[in-house]
């Protein structure tokens, strides 16, 4: 029987380079997203190296989340490895200027479509001998800075829920990573800044930022563990990025 890995959010970034990295070791791939074209367009490249499926997917919907899995063909029914990929931020504005439709769909997709998406794949994902969720959160799960406010705290419940997974799954064969990364150059920040390519040139000009593809290797890395091995989490930063000093406002006597 073949590896088989469901990816969320595989139209770009870590989620696309994570198909490509996998489908080169032979693993099948069920791809999801909710751009079908690009999805199309991947299983097409990635089909002459393996197996593919794909399906366009909102995580943020439970039932079409356990419609999907239900659906999945037999040749895909025995998933080995999750990597819940799909996530965002948006804004950088600070808290009081933010938008709540903004706070409200950070939540949806990085908590409760990580949350779908885990529920439907576990009775899958206990009943293979070894298995592997990986699940991305970030360093503003560990690390509070301005603007991150709602991101930061939904990556903390992806980091938390992944080691409160770790505890009920102990002994089941299923290992739980939450990944951590930090500056990372892709779509993701270009969506945060609303498309404002300026914005995202003068943050990432020069500055060495983690690739997509650096992410993909450590996550084929987490998920080709031994079975007796469990990376409980992992954050890793450019070697350009690292912490600051702490904020000191001075106020008017």
């Amino acid at each position: 029987m073949s590896n088989c890995v469901f990816i969320t959010g595989a139209t770009s970034g870590f989620g696309l380079a994570s198909a490509k990295l996998f489908a080169q070791h032979g693993y099948k791939l069920i791809l999801t997203g909710r751009r079908i074209e690009r999805l199309a367009q991947l299983a097409d490249e990635l089909g002459q190296q393996c197996q593919v499926h794909y399906a366009s997917l909102d995580v943020r919907d439970s039932q079409q989340v356990a419609q999907l899995v239900a659906a999945l063909p037999e040749d895909f029914k025995q998933v080995t490895a999750l990597i819940n990929n799909a996530g965002l931020a948006l804004g950088t504005d600070p808290c009081d200027k933010a938008s709540l439709a903004d706070w409200h769909t950070m939540i949806d997709t990085n908590v409760t479509g990580l949350v779908n998406v885990t529920h439907a794949l576990l009775p899958i994902l206990t009943q293979q001998t070894v298995a592997s969720v990986v699940n991305l959160a970030s360093i503003a799960s560990n690390w509070p800075y301005p603007g991150s406010h709602v991101y930061g705290a939904s990556k903390a419940f992806v980091a938390q829920f992944s080691r409160n997974l770790r505890c009920d799954l102990v002994g089941s064969g299923v290992r739980v990573t939450s990944l951590e990364p930090g500056l990372s150059e892709s779509e993701f920040s270009l969506v945060r800044f609303g498309g404002d390519q300026e914005k995202y040139q003068q943050l990432y000009g020069n500055s060495n930022a983690l690739q997509p593809e650096d992410i993909a290797n450590i996550i084929y890395w987490l998920v080709e563990q031994p079975a007796h091995i469990n990376i409980n989490s992992l954050e890793v930063m450019p070697s350009s990025q690292a912490w600051n000093n702490f904020n000191v406002v001075k106020q008017a006597n």
